[in-house]
């Protein structure tokens, strides 16, 4: 069975975090569909999001929420632990614009189980730095 390299994961994470960033909707669907497996599954506070349909939505739904509309910045962090077929890092939000600019507003660690075939096959997002209640 084909093992996942440090090098793959480097462009996994790098691609994760490009399609939540992505401003076209064909170019993040397509995305979707070569980085999650067929069946992929995302859990993120409690909800469960199945296939590429699905997923496709979410990215969706988080881009226009946070990325969008220009307050929001995503990235992750250059730290990024991988054991087999799990690679472990952090995505975070950082403040776009005002007095907080470049400062994290939110934070997550990504936990991703991969297939041989270095896609998806499940995405844990568990919040570290919940956003601030307005």
């Amino acid at each position: 069975m084909p093992q996942t390299t440090a090098v793959d994961v480097d462009r996994i994470v790098e691609r994760y975090v490009a399609v939540w960033r992505e401003p076209d909707a064909a170019v993040r669907e397509s995305a979707v569909a070569r980085i999650w497996a067929p069946d992929g599954v995302e859990f993120i506070e409690g909800t469960r999001f199945r296939g590429h349909e699905q997923l496709v939505d979410r990215v969706a739904e988080a881009y226009g929420l946070f990325v969008a509309s220009g307050d929001y910045h995503l990235g992750a962090d250059d730290h990024v632990t991988v054991h087999g077929h799990i690679a472990v890092f952090t995505v975070q939000l950082t403040y776009a614009k005002g007095p907080k600019v470049d400062e994290v507003a939110w934070a997550a660690r990504v936990f991703l189980v991969l297939d041989t075939d270095g896609r998806i096959l499940q995405d844990y997002q568990l919040t570290v730095q919940p956003l601030p209640t307005a």
